[in-house]
């Protein structure tokens, strides 16, 4: 029979284990964002180097189960000098990892802009710069919201496999202390029920900003 009387006493740590959760998957997809829209602005450009070096690495980060990329990432960093604790490794592969998957996604929020907008900006003598922040990437993000809040949701999800290399998050501390109690059910069905309200909360935010955006708009 399931005794549920270990999932309230070990409340606190799981708790714990799902804000681990939440600030590693934000602050992944804050950095991919960053790498994704440079990526995403490779691809659109004019450099035919550019555009293949991008396309490599989406191709790359796409193609290979992230799992593998987290151990590749934590084992092989100590060979080549680079010596960094496993969140920071986990943090960055993660990061690079949704920067492949945002690029697509603003990629098409890109090619929804007219262009008369963009040859408007540069006869005005915006700069390349001015034009992606400004201009691009505001309506990119407009355009694509609701994408950019599923692939949030997904690294959410995603951010359980950095367990593997020893990153103390929300299913690497159900694992700890179902090791320790054998009650493995209970604490596996906790992090399950606690994952859904993570994600609701983040889906709810985003439509609450999406119909903001709506509301803007019409105005």
């Amino acid at each position: 029979m399931l005794d549920f009387s270990i999932v309230w006493a070990s409340l606190p740590d799981l708790l714990q284990g799902a804000v681990n959760t939440i600030a590693y998957s934000l602050a992944s997809v804050a950095i991919g964002f960053v790498i994704g829209t440079a990526i995403c602005s490779m691809r659109l450009g004019r450099s035919r180097f550019g555009r293949g070096v991008a396309a490599v690495y989406v191709s790359f980060f796409r193609g290979v189960p992230l799992i593998v990329q987290l151990l590749v990432a934590y084992y092989c960093l100590p060979l080549i000098g680079i010596n960094v604790s496993s969140v920071v490794a986990a943090v960055a592969t993660l990061s690079l990892c949704t920067a492949a998957y945002l690029a697509e996604i603003l990629r098409g929020g890109f090619l929804g802009i007219p262009n008369g907008q963009i040859e408007a900006a540069r006869m005005l003598g915006f700069s390349r710069w001015h034009i992606l922040r400004h201009i691009e990437v505001p309506q990119a993000v407009r355009l694509t919201l609701p994408a950019l809040v599923n692939e949030t949701t997904m690294m959410i999800k995603a951010s359980s496999l950095v367990s593997v290399v020893g990153v103390l998050e929300l299913t690497r501390m159900a694992q700890n202390i179902a090791t320790s109690s054998f009650q493995p059910l209970e604490l596996y069905v906790a992090a399950g029920v606690i994952y859904l309200l993570c994600i609701g909360i983040v889906t709810s935010l985003g439509a609450l900003v999406e119909r903001r955006f709506n509301t803007e708009a019409i105005r």
